[in-house]
């Protein structure tokens, strides 16, 4: 049974590899946990059996706007309904804050996942690569 936490334990080897294995990247050595309580509103943990599974993290603004980033769940889990539980905590933990918005950007597609899966309604946005 997979344990969804809002800002909940985790150790950063294990978001270091579900990053490198969702974004598809060698692994790396981030101090995730220093990371997060310093810049995040939050983030959301899915545990199952003592193992982390899935991960996202919630940026924010220091006002009204957060922004989901690295939603990630374990390859092997995947399909099983552990991301759309992720987003769901994240956005109850969000608006638990006081934030009054949500936001995501995503690759086209996963627009299937967050605009019907999980119910965020498309916007225009910009973007510019710094690098």
């Amino acid at each position: 049974m997979v344990q969804y936490s809002w800002r909940g334990r985790f150790a950063d080897a294990d978001v270091n590899a579900l990053h490198a294995e969702g974004f598809g990247h060698r692994l790396l050595d981030d101090g995730w946990n220093a990371q997060v309580e310093r810049f995040s509103l939050g983030w959301v943990t899915a545990v199952d059996a003592g193992e982390l599974v899935g991960f996202v993290n919630v940026a924010w603004d220091g006002g009204v706007h957060a922004f989901l980033l690295d939603t990630l769940v374990r390859a092997d889990r995947r399909r099983e309904g552990i991301g759309t539980a992720l987003v769901q905590t994240a956005v109850a933990g969000a608006r638990g804050t006081g934030c009054e918005w949500l936001h995501v950007d995503f690759e086209d597609h996963l627009r299937g996942f967050y605009e019907t899966g999980c119910g965020f309604t498309p916007t225009g946005a910009g973007l510019i690569a710094l690098t």
